[in-house]
């Protein structure tokens, strides 16, 4: 699972990319504490290293700084059309993420065990409720 727009320090930085790199979004993990630069992990090289020292980096963008996580407590989530062949799906909610600025977003695992982020979803289902009940409500 990769959720660039989700860390602790509340910071992205965006690359361009180059001839041999694609544009990228990656997590700031923390500062420099001589230059006060954001710096990132270089996967190549084993170290963090500022932003600064891509030539391709373009930017800083504010990212959700997650403040806690709570279990997502019977609740599914549920898309009209993402399923095979584009029927139904329904996802048990692993957690609610929880950031800085009071937003919840629900993470979900499916039947292989792939966490993903529910953003996309139709619709919640509470626990204990079916969807066939809240259509009609």
């Amino acid at each position: 699972m990769s959720l660039p727009y989700f860390n602790q320090t509340g910071w992205i930085a965006i690359f361009n990319g180059t001839e041999t790199e694609i544009g990228r979004t990656v997590r700031v993990e923390g500062w420099d504490q001589a230059t006060g630069t954001a710096v990132v992990v270089d996967r190549k090289r084993g170290v963090l290293r500022p932003v600064t020292d891509y030539e391709d980096f373009s930017h800083l963008e504010p990212a959700d700084q997650v403040v806690a996580a709570v279990p997502g407590g019977g609740w599914r989530a549920h898309w009209t059309d993402q399923g095979p062949g584009g029927t139904p799906l329904t996802e048990q909610v692993l957690a609610w993420l929880v950031t800085s600025n009071g937003r919840a977003t629900a993470i979900t695992v499916d039947a292989h065990g792939h966490v993903e982020d529910a953003n996309s979803a139709d619709t919640f289902i509470p626990p204990g409720e079916e969807l066939e009940r809240r259509a009609g409500a």
